[in-house]
């Protein structure tokens, strides 16, 4: 009997193991958060909404508690919105979209045709070459320029910057390989189109576009938070993060899934809610789970949290957030590593004990995810992302939940697990 009884909860054990980190589940997961139904998370067609409802209905079936009047935390934010017609034709030939052109974020609509006028970037350093620019008659041109030069010319004096006004459109020309799409929360005073270089002829003379934007001021969005509540020491917190949005559409027919970037990091944040929520599992501390809208914006979401928080700031024991987190077989990236040594020395022990991970690799401090806002105000935060595999997509119509390997998913959320429990 004392055997079978071992045995019985041997397989509960390792029935809950597989739960918890159950790759099916995060599979289908992922493809629905970037399925066409929810728009690329963005904000064309109130993407970002709809992937926070499927969010609140997967917390609440896991059994997160709110931390407030109920699981959403509204903010807005300016943005720029393309929904609506985007096209593009040189010397009459249409270009795909996605594959050899996309808007620019900042974008401004407009629809027609000009000559191409490829800008002479001497202009940027030479006075006579100046001078000849603000002479020209730029009415119906389309101005070409590559892309290391494009900020030069957006940054020129005023007096550039007013003859500017006249142009059609601006073409800025990419070397590639391949196009990454961008969110921003300001609009430019005419269109802007990026073309890959080997898509755009090499004696264009006539191009005809159509680009429908417009600027939200206020765009309202919201953040998802729920959490376990410790058995120990309720009122200290382990924070786990994740940003829910991705790039949404460019005109009616393109948007970018956002697999890898980062339904595969929501995902995982749900493995770990669904791990946490169980009984058996119940932690020390309370883990607060926080999906983020607005990270592609420029960290809107983390950043309205962090100035109206919903328990102190000073109660969070450790913060883990999770962004890119489908590949591993090259390790882990540990930003912060450096700023806490101490915790990254247990991060380090703790691999090496169990041989999770090839390698977990260190940076210094960076404002390139949802941990900085917190780390600025003295939470002790890391952001980690796996390396190796098909990170190549990255903001890139190709970033399709079949081309994720979730090679160290497992592996990742076992280091997770235990430091959580080590701290």
């Amino acid at each position: 009997m004392k055997y079978l009884l071992f045995f019985c909860l041997l397989l509960l054990q390792l029935q809950l193991t597989t739960t918890a980190q159950d790759l099916s589940r995060v599979r289908q997961t992922v493809q629905q958060l970037a399925s066409p139904q929810l728009h690329g998370r963005g904000y064309a067609f109130k993407g970002d909404s709809l992937a926070a409802e499927f969010l609140i209905k997967q917390y609440a079936a896991i059994g997160l508690k709110p931390l407030s009047s109920g699981f959403f935390q509204p903010f807005t934010l300016p943005i720029n919105i393309l929904d609506n017609r985007l096209s593009l034709k040189v010397e009459g030939k249409p270009l795909k979209p996605g594959t050899d052109f996309i808007a620019h974020g900042a974008t401004g609509a407009g629809q027609g045709e000009g000559k191409v006028y490829e800008i002479n970037t001497l202009l940027l350093k030479d006075v006579d070459a100046a001078q000849n620019f603000l002479t020209t008659n730029l009415r119906n041109k389309v101005l070409v320029v590559r892309q290391r030069h494009f900020n030069d010319l957006l940054n020129l004096p005023e007096l550039f910057q007013m003859q500017l006004q006249q142009i059609e459109a601006v073409v800025v020309l990419q070397p590639g390989p391949k196009l990454m799409g961008t969110v921003r929360g300001q609009q430019l005073p005419f269109p802007v189109l990026e073309v890959l270089e080997k898509s755009w002829p090499a004696k264009a003379r006539k191009v005809e576009y159509t680009v429908d934007a417009r600027l939200e001021p206020a765009y309202r969005s919201q953040n998802v938070i729920g959490y376990v509540p410790g058995s120990v020491k309720p009122d200290s917190f382990v924070v786990i993060t994740a940003h829910y949005d991705h790039l949404g559409h460019q005109g009616k027919d393109l948007y970018f899934p956002g697999a890898h970037d980062n339904a595969s990091g929501t995902a995982l944040l749900l493995e770990l809610a669904h791990w946490y929520a169980q009984p058996q599992n119940r932690p020390d501390y309370s883990i607060a789970f926080m999906a983020f809208a607005g990270e592609e914006a420029g960290l809107v979401g983390s950043k309205h949290y962090t100035e109206n928080p919903l328990f102190p700031l000073g109660q969070i024991k450790f913060l883990l957030n999770l962004d890119l987190m489908s590949t591993g077989e090259e390790g882990l990236m540990v930003v912060n590593g450096s700023v806490y040594p101490r915790q990254f020395a247990l991060l380090q022990q703790l691999n090496q004990r169990h041989q999770w991970l090839p390698q977990i690799k260190s940076r210094g401090k960076a404002a390139n995810s949802d941990h900085y806002y917190f780390s600025e105000k003295g939470v002790p935060a890391f952001f980690f992302y796996t390396l190796g595999g098909t990170t190549t997509e990255y903001h890139h119509p190709n970033d399709k939940p079949e081309t994720l390997p979730f090679t160290k998913l497992k592996e990742v959320f076992s280091l997770i697990t235990a430091f959580v429990k080590a701290l």
